[in-house]
């Protein structure tokens, strides 16, 4: 118990950094400062990339809500009443007679 307590004074006292072995100590000092910054600046990268998946998450919830408001418009504006009635404005009608359908036909015995 005694030798930590002197070695804990001689820490205080700053007496690991002036004696002989020194530059062991200063290195060692200088690695646990390095690995210090290492980590404070980890963690404000941590929050800078929080932060920015809010703000995505939060843009995604809007564009989300335009596309749903944007989808139902459309899908209003393609109803066929909807659609006579804008072609009525421009004195077309629609047919009475339903469309006729041409097909193409493939010879299966063709030769180039």
């Amino acid at each position: 118990m005694i030798k930590v307590k002197q070695h804990i004074f001689k820490f205080l006292k700053g007496e690991y950094f002036l004696n002989e072995d020194a530059f062991k100590n200063w290195r060692m000092v200088v690695f646990v400062v390095f690995l210090l910054m290492m980590m404070v600046r980890s963690g404000h990268m941590t929050d800078e990339k929080v932060l920015q998946i809010a703000q995505l998450s939060k843009q995604e919830r809007e564009l989300r809500a335009e596309y749903i408001a944007l989808r139902s418009k459309s899908m209003k504006m393609k109803l066929e009443s909807n659609v006579v009635a804008k072609v009525k404005e421009m004195g077309l009608q629609a047919s009475h007679e339903p469309a006729n359908v041409i097909k193409e036909r493939k010879s299966l015995n063709k030769k180039p």
